[in-house]
């Protein structure tokens, strides 16, 4: 079985090597970052990821213009797509079931096995050739 692709985008580099190193280091998972919008979409063609990981703010080009970016290009559209937020508090996400306008949000300060679960949850629903 191949290793998942996930693709990790946010500002904060210290945040993209934290949950690259964390997930490579569960063996299960090849990770690749960008840390500015315009690298996204030319990265998930590239890389084709199973699930992109995704900051809600970024300078320029946001979490939300680069989702619908992603969902309007015909060979990107099927990737899932996971919300990284500081806007959010935890409680108001788990009050949402952790879905905000049908996308899965994880909220920051993250944590690693939450991340982790959301993204399994993610890969679940999905059929990985």
């Amino acid at each position: 079985m191949r290793k998942k692709r996930i693709l990790v985008v946010d500002d904060e580099a210290s945040i993209t090597t934290l949950l690259q190193l964390n997930l490579e280091k569960t063996g299960d998972y090849t990770v690749r970052t960008a840390n500015r919008g315009e690298e996204v979409l030319p990265a998930v063609r590239e890389f084709k990821p199973d699930v992109v990981v995704l900051d809600v703010m970024m300078p320029g080009m946001d979490g939300g213009m680069i989702a619908e970016k992603i969902q309007a290009s015909p060979d990107c559209r099927n990737v899932s797509l996971i919300f990284l937020t500081a806007a959010v508090k935890k409680e108001e996400i788990e009050a949402c079931g952790g879905f905000i306008g049908g996308f899965p949000y994880v909220p920051k300060p993250l944590n690693i096995k939450g991340v982790i679960g959301v993204i399994e949850q993610q890969l679940a629903g999905r059929k990985l050739g």
